[in-house]
This record gives C-alpha cells, structure tokens and sequence, in this order.
C-alpha cells in the first residue's frame, strides 16, 4: 500500500539531513558515506523515512527523476526492515551534485564539463586498485546456510516488474577468463529467492563478452554484484571507459588515489572495501531461470521475461546499516542519463576524432533518446563530404553502436543541446531525398522496442545531414541571430531582465 507520511517524517534537507552525527550512525566516513555527508553539507540531501519497498519507494524515485533539480533522496526506517538499513535514490540527478562528486566548479558550463570528462578519458592514468585485508565492507558476512538475500530492503522499482531488482545503481565486477582483464558495469541484478539472483547483460557490452569467455569453455563465470558504492564508481561502470581499463583503477586515476579493494574469498574478485553491500558467486552456465520483466531505460518493457542464466550466491558482504543505491531506469530523461548525457557526448566526440576526423567541435548524446538513440554531431566543415563522413562513422563508433537509431550532423553554429536548434536545422538546411540516408545491420539488442519480438538483434541507422550543402555554402541564406557565444553572454549579462 502507498504511504502517507507526516511532515515530520521528512528532514528538508538544510545541511542537517542525517539528523544526527555522521560518524556516530554511520560507522567509518568512507564511500558513499562520505559523499552522503558531502551532499548534506551543500543542502542536495533529503532523508524520508517511512516510505515502503514494494509500493512506494519506485513510485517516489520516477517523480524525482522527472522534476528538474529535485534532491537526492535516502529513504530509511522502510516498513518490515530494520531502522538504519537504507535505500538511496536520484544520488546524481542534477549538475550541481555531479559537478560537485567530479571535484568541479558547480557552475560549470555543459561543454566544458564534457570536454572535462574527455580530459578524463584522456589523460587520467588508472591506478591500480590496491589490496586489504578487510575494510568496512567486512563488517558482515554471510556464507552458506547463512545466506539472506532478503534482508535488504529492495524496492519494486515499477509495478509490472518481475520481482525487486537489487542491481540497478550498481557495479558487476567481472574478469575475462582468456586475459584476467577486470570490468566493472552497470547491468541489472534480479532477486529470486534468498540464495539467488540474476544478471541480464546486454550482448556487445563487456560484461557479456566476459561471460561468453567462461561459458564457451562450458565453465561459470565468477562475478560480485555490488549493490551500494560511491556514485562516482557508480558513474564510471555505466560509462564507456576506455576498453581493456579497469573501471576501478580509472576511477583510483580520477582521485588521484589507488582504491582499496579486499579479495572475494570464492572468485578472487577485487571488491571496493568501503562499498556497502556486494554479493559474489557465479553466473551458471548451464542452470537458467525466467528474468524479467524489467521497466528499462527506453521508457519501455522492452523485453519480456526469458531465460537467462542464474546468479548463485556464495558469499554476501555488507557494512553495518547497509545502503543500497538504487537507479531504476524510467521514460527518458531519467537520472542516470542527466549525468550519462556528459560522459557519453564525451566518448563520442572523443571516438569520432580518434577515427581521424577534424572539424568536430561538438557531440551530444540527448537525454531523450536515452544517450544512445539520438546523437548530434556539430562540424566545421572543412571539404567536399565532410558531413557524410562524419555521419557515418558517428553511427557506428563504440559509444553509438549498441541501440543506435538516429544520427544528425549540423554545422557548428548550432546549439545541439537545444533540441528546437536542432529540429531547425533538420528542417531548413536538410532534403529528404539529398540528405537522409539509412544503415542495415547495425547493434541492436532485446531492449529495442521498435524491433520486432521475433527479430531482436541488428536494427537501422537513420543518418541526417542538416549542414548547409558544401556546394553551394557560399549562396546559403544566412542565419539571422546571435552567435551561440553571443547568446550565452547576452544570458549570463542580462538574466536578471527575466527575475
């Protein structure tokens, strides 16, 4: 049943949230604790208490993901679970919160935090994760017969899901068994019962091709599901990372300091020793069980629930009063792609010019089509099928080719964060029959939901040229307007007109 909670339920969140010293109820400050704190102190913290996993706890978070600059949100004292045992939700919702986890200044403009995030991708040096004996992560652990997967309080994210989903804002760490290479992303992790579990692995990411390795040699696959981490570890799994990159070390390069991690007694996995709950066992390779359905990030339940292999649970570690990080995907824009939308228009730009393409001042993977179906490409355009070249090949680089729908190049006075600029363009610069162009075959997957049940798999690439034709680019209408530059002075110069 939904909760109706009294106002005093509800700290609001003005540097006081927690209600009661950190360290007092919380334990050591480390991991998402820390950054709880962090977020406290600048008042992006709320605390709700009372609110109940199966019926309302996804109902709130869908309403958070909706409404712009709404707080982080972590829920405690959650009917039928113990006082202390905590959900948080919405961790990275806004630019403010995210500017403030990556150490930036919170007024950061988009572009420059997407040419930070490529700084990131270029030049931090990982460094690699390094081992303890035991850290907070160790308070608890549960092995054999002891084993409880439903102690925590997972919520019901949406109401037609095939049971709660303890893996939404998480890290699945997993190890290649051809070459021992570490990944660590974010795939969702269904609970079945108090011993099992499931993981749904898109094909193509490199969580699956992990899998593929242990179970074309007809082994199991070791793998930790770690259900409560530092949103910026959380960050770097759902993000394209550069390959073969461990996203634990990158995050240690981030930071400037290695990452403490204890070794899974069972897989000998390298788990981060101030994360609030991970589960290890191993993918089975030949025991399957029905998973699903799952509301996904296309704002669908795109598929149906299938077979996939079981998750079998041999040991769970969790800190005192453990936290689960939740990130339940809704119809975009959700929060996940409010801070994927950077880090992805990053990869992007970044890929399209390590395939030796100049010109390109600008991408953006738009929220709206989930950071992965609608990608804008800004160019100065240098030659004669400057644009083709670029819309081609930004529809099949890493960071666009799984699920990618539709590409658009524009020239570069374009403000491509601005969808109306965008469709502008679309609309005045591109011809259907010059300017539109189609790509068979391409990366699709089951969460496509324009492809048909039966044929799940590759999709289309619909590839818009909305630049100016180079043929004639001298006898083009010019634009009437300021300049993107001039706007974004005229705004920061007279904003106080619209007070």
């Amino acid at each position: 049943m939904t909760s109706t909670l009294p106002p005093e339920l509800i700290a609001q969140g003005k540097g006081n949230a927690l209600k009661v010293p950190y360290n007092q109820r919380d334990g050591a400050l480390s991991g998402m604790r820390a950054w709880l704190r962090e977020m406290d102190d600048i008042g992006e913290l709320r605390v709700v208490e009372g609110v109940d996993a199966e019926a309302s706890i996804g109902l709130v978070s869908e309403m958070l993901h909706h409404t712009e600059e709404s707080p982080a949100v972590l829920f405690d004292a959650i009917p039928g679970y113990p006082k202390g045992w905590r959900v948080l939700v919405n961790s990275l919702g806004n630019r403010r919160r995210l500017a403030t986890t990556l150490k930036l200044p919170t007024e950061i403009s988009t572009f420059d935090l997407v040419d930070m995030w490529q700084k990131a991708l270029d030049d931090v040096v990982p460094l690699p994760t390094k081992p303890v004996e035991s850290g907070p992560i160790t308070e608890n652990i549960m092995k054999g017969d002891d084993i409880d997967l439903l102690k925590f309080p997972t919520p019901l994210w949406h109401p037609e899901d095939g049971g709660p989903f303890i893996g939404t804002g998480c890290g699945i760490i997993t190890r290649s068994r051809d070459d021992g290479a570490i990944n660590m992303g974010t795939y969702r992790a269904q609970l079945y019962d108090e011993k099992t579990a499931a993981i749904y692995i898109s094909p193509g990411k490199d969580g699956r091709l992990h899998r593929d390795t242990w179970f074309n040699a007809g082994e199991d696959m070791p793998a930790v599901i770690v259900a409560g981490l530092h949103p910026l570890q959380f960050m770097a799994s759902g993000l394209e990372i550069p390959r073969n990159v461990s996203e634990l070390e990158w995050v240690g390069g981030v930071l400037g300091e290695a990452i403490e991690t204890i070794t899974g007694e069972f897989t000998g996995l390298p788990i981060p020793a101030d994360a609030e709950i991970a589960i290890e066992g191993f993918l089975r390779h030949d025991l399957s069980r029905e998973e699903g359905p799952f509301g996904e990030w296309t704002g669908y339940y795109a598929s149906t629930a299938r077979p996939e292999p079981v998750f079998e649970v041999k040991a769970v570690y969790y800190r005192n009063s453990p936290i689960i990080l939740g990130c339940p995907p809704e119809k975009p824009p959700y929060e996940a792609q409010r801070f994927q939308q950077y880090g992805r228009s990053a990869a992007l730009k970044r890929e399209i010019q390590g395939a030796g393409v100049p010109g390109v001042t600008a991408a953006w993977t738009h929220s709206v089509g989930g950071c992965r179906l609608f990608n804008i490409i800004a160019i100065k355009q240098l030659y004669q099928g400057h644009s083709r070249q670029v819309g081609n090949i930004a529809a099949q680089v890493r960071q666009a080719n799984y699920l990618g729908r539709i590409v658009i190049v524009v020239d570069d006075d374009i403000d491509i964060t601005d969808l109306h600029e965008v469709i502008w363009a679309v609309t005045t610069r591109a011809d259907p029959e010059r300017d539109m162009k189609i790509l068979t075959g391409a990366l699709s997957g089951a969460l496509d939901p324009a492809i048909h049940p039966d044929h799940k798999g590759t999709n289309s690439r619909l590839i818009i040229d909305a630049c100016r034709p180079w043929e004639w680019l001298d006898r083009f209408p010019q634009a009437i307007g300021p300049s993107i530059e001039v706007k974004n002075f005229t705004r920061d110069t007279w904003s106080w007109v619209m007070d």
